[in-house]
């Protein structure tokens, strides 16, 4: 599998962590779990017409092939012949409220047709897509696509975060426990119902979710380097009250234990074979 990232230059690496390309000569059917990171991604296949959407104890079903990956607070199921040959952007928490008309969590763990929020932008950008050869060209277009589309006059939110959201955002990474959403809240002088709102809709999940959810991609970060931990011992390091605590939020996010992460790892992180 050949597996590329870029990272964009300022003024767009505000807002968009990385773009990626994935593409491999064997295309086979497997469905790997996707788990909850924090961030919306746009997807865009460019070795067929449609993405495959995966839904437990469901058929399979085609759908769009070109999607809104809203931010997620459960896990996603794939299926890996979506590989064959892909691009991806990974927006920062908060990044994609400038490219959406609506509030971000109207995609909160959903899946919609970019073309239903870019209109025919998304197709064009895609068929051009699909006509680069080189990989790293192909980044560089959704590269300028991005830029172009931020500087635009016509986007109608705002050129950047809101200042409380970048405020929250920065205080949770530096302490992420729960108890210091409700002292963000006051330091940003709003109301906690307030301070909730404009957090959820520009990031996409509230508060208290995105900090459980940046607690458990701790967990999970620890897990992937194949660290020996005992539970207990990984539970406090991450930031759980207890052993118990850690296991019951693994699941949550997961739907499977840390010991069958363990067993089925991939090569990312956040992908896990079913």
């Amino acid at each position: 599998m050949i597996y590329l990232e870029r990272i964009p230059a300022a003024p767009l690496s505000q807002f968009v962590r990385v773009i990626w390309y994935a593409s491999t000569d064997q295309v086979a059917h497997g469905q790997e779990r996707v788990l909850p990171n924090g961030c919306v991604q746009v997807i865009l296949s460019l070795a067929r017409d449609f993405l495959l959407d995966c839904p437990e104890s469901e058929p399979v079903r085609m759908t769009s092939p070109a999607l809104i990956v809203g931010a997620r607070s459960v896990y996603e199921i794939i299926d890996r012949s979506d590989f064959a040959c892909i691009i991806g952007i990974i927006f920062e928490p908060g990044g994609f409220s400038r490219f959406a008309a609506d509030a971000v969590d109207q995609f909160s763990n959903r899946n919609v047709a970019l073309e239903d929020i870019w209109g025919p932008g998304a197709q064009r950008l895609r068929d051009r897509l699909r006509e680069i050869a080189a990989p790293v060209d192909c980044m560089r277009c959704i590269e300028e696509f991005l830029r172009n589309r931020l500087l635009s006059l016509a986007m109608p939110r705002s050129a950047t975060r809101h200042a409380a959201v970048d405020f929250a955002l920065g205080a949770f990474r530096r302490a992420p426990a729960l108890s210091t959403v409700r002292e963000v809240a006051r330091s940003t002088g709003w109301s906690e119902r307030r301070f909730s709102q404009v957090f959820r809709e520009e990031v996409g999940l509230s508060p208290k979710v995105w900090c459980r959810i940046q607690r458990f991609q701790r967990v999970v970060r620890q897990l992937h380097t194949g660290a020996e931990l005992a539970w207990s011992e990984l539970a406090l390091d991450c930031g759980f009250y207890d052993q118990s605590h850690f296991a019951n939020e693994f699941k949550a996010f997961s739907g499977i234990d840390a010991t069958t992460y363990a067993a089925r790892r991939t090569q990312w992180a956040n992908h896990i074979s079913v």
